[in-house]
């Protein structure tokens, strides 16, 4: 940790390290934390501190004794009220060091000159210093060369005045010294003052980025448990929608359809909250003392999916055509819900009388899922909420948020998605995926009569 970071971290509440945490050093730092909220709430206070100190601790003292010193108000050419006045010209220029330190500099640095050429020698001439402090602290860089310029020419003449007592080169040296200690402090605040407000900065924005990624991550996951619920929930209650319909049509022609009808929606009810439980699990992280989790559905799982469907009503044949085994477990559940998807949609919207044919087709370049159904016996789109083109369009109203949802699977995997009116009427949904590494072989076509 640098010097400047503890400090930092010191000012901002402690740190590890024993020099900061030392209680002089703590009782220190308590100190400067009130004094800069006292000036930022009232800046005045600590320049008129200043100007005081001044001309207290360096101005009265002349004013004293000055006419006893040698040199100080030189054969005493000068009164009282005049040294008085070079003081106040000295001192009272510090109350705009900060907010004007060109002007503020300027002035004092004239008055300086002013004092020398008189050859009056006052020790409140170190408001030149505290001047070129605060240009250097508060004023644009570019124009601390020339109040440098200054200062060295002040500096020659207080030389040549006391060059009767002093040797010049030394009283240069000491004097350039001070100058120079004077600008080198006031660049250090500076610097030091930047470089605390960056880490702030810093610090600050490293907060809302872990805020936004954390946000964003939320809504990730809130996007994929909808997804989750919306397959779950869409699809079961589709199913459950069309037996029911089936059912009540066959309650008096044939009895013992609907009671088939009405096992197949206990069963497929019971499925749908096996899934739901299990998804809450996950959610509640229950892992030990949770319900028995199930693995997600898989390509192994179509088979039941195409029966629950065929139950409902519709005829359904599904044909795979490669080894479609060797797709990892995150592509097989992509296929799985977008088969999920494509399914529920033709059962909503085609009807229980429609034909619906599922394709898997598994290579070393692609994964191609094609559900196909042939519409409604009748020719006749649905007049409830109807189906969403790959580009967006509607069939006959509705918001396409399952077409979404399988657009952002396909997407998962590098793949697309294209839906749209078949050219002899009905619909069709193919997605093509980016196979996984686990793609080696290929087999032999294999077909599920219906």
């Amino acid at each position: 940790m640098t010097p400047m970071t503890s400090a930092a971290t010191a000012l901002d509440g402690g740190t590890g390290d024993p020099i900061w945490d030392h209680p002089l050093v703590a009782r220190l730092v308590r100190a400067c934390r009130r004094t800069q909220r006292t000036d930022r709430a009232r800046p005045w206070l600590l320049d008129t501190a200043v100007v005081l100190g001044v001309l207290l601790l360096f101005g009265l003292p002349d004013l004293l004794h000055g006419e006893n010193r040698a040199g100080i108000v030189h054969a005493g050419r000068l009164p009282v009220t005049a040294v008085l006045a070079l003081q106040l010209g000295l001192a009272l220029p510090l109350l705009w060091r900060r907010r004007h330190p060109t002007a503020a500099f300027a002035a004092v640095a004239a008055v300086f000159i002013t004092q020398w050429s008189l050859d009056v020698w006052l020790h409140a001439g170190i408001a030149l210093f505290l001047a070129l402090y605060s240009m250097a602290r508060h004023d644009r860089l570019r124009r601390l060369p020339w109040a440098g310029a200054v200062t060295l020419a002040a500096l020659v003449l207080v030389v040549v005045r006391v060059s009767v007592v002093l040797s010049p080169l030394v009283a240069l040296f000491f004097l350039c010294c001070a100058a120079t200690a004077a600008a080198a402090m006031g660049l250090a605040l500076r610097i030091g003052t930047a470089y605390l407000g960056a880490l702030r900065e810093r610090a600050t924005r490293l907060e809302i980025e872990r805020d936004q990624r954390a946000r964003l991550a939320a809504a990730a996951e809130r996007a994929r448990v909808a997804r989750e619920m919306h397959d779950i929930i869409g699809h079961n209650l589709a199913v459950i929608v069309g037996l029911a319909d089936g059912g009540s049509y066959s309650a008096e022609r044939a009895p013992q359809r609907s009671k088939e009808a009405l096992e197949l929606i206990a069963g497929t009810g019971r499925q749908a909250l096996d899934e739901l439980r299990r998804l809450l699990g996950v959610l509640r992280e229950e892992r030990a003392e949770g319900p028995e989790l199930s693995p997600q559905p898989g390509i192994a799982d179509l088979d039941a999916l195409c029966a629950r469907v065929r139950a409902a009503g519709p005829e359904v044949t599904y044909r795979t055509v490669g080894d479609v085994e060797a797709l990892d477990r995150g592509l097989q559940l992509t296929v799985y819900r977008i088969a999920q998807e494509a399914l529920t949609n033709t059962l909503k919207h085609a009807g229980p009388r429609t034909r619906a044919k599922v394709t898997l087709r598994v290579d070393e370049r692609e994964i191609t899922i094609s559900v196909e159904d042939n519409g409604r016996p009748d020719g006749t789109e649905p007049g409830h909420p109807g189906r969403t083109d790959a580009e967006g369009h509607v069939g006959s109203g509705g918001d396409g948020q399952g077409l979404a949802g399988m657009r952002e699977r396909a997407a998962l995997y590098g793949g697309r998605l294209k839906a749209g009116k078949r050219p002899g009427g009905g619909w069709t949904v193919a997605a093509v995926l980016d196979p996984a590494p686990s793609v080696r072989r290929e087999a032999p076509a294999a077909e599920v009569p219906s």
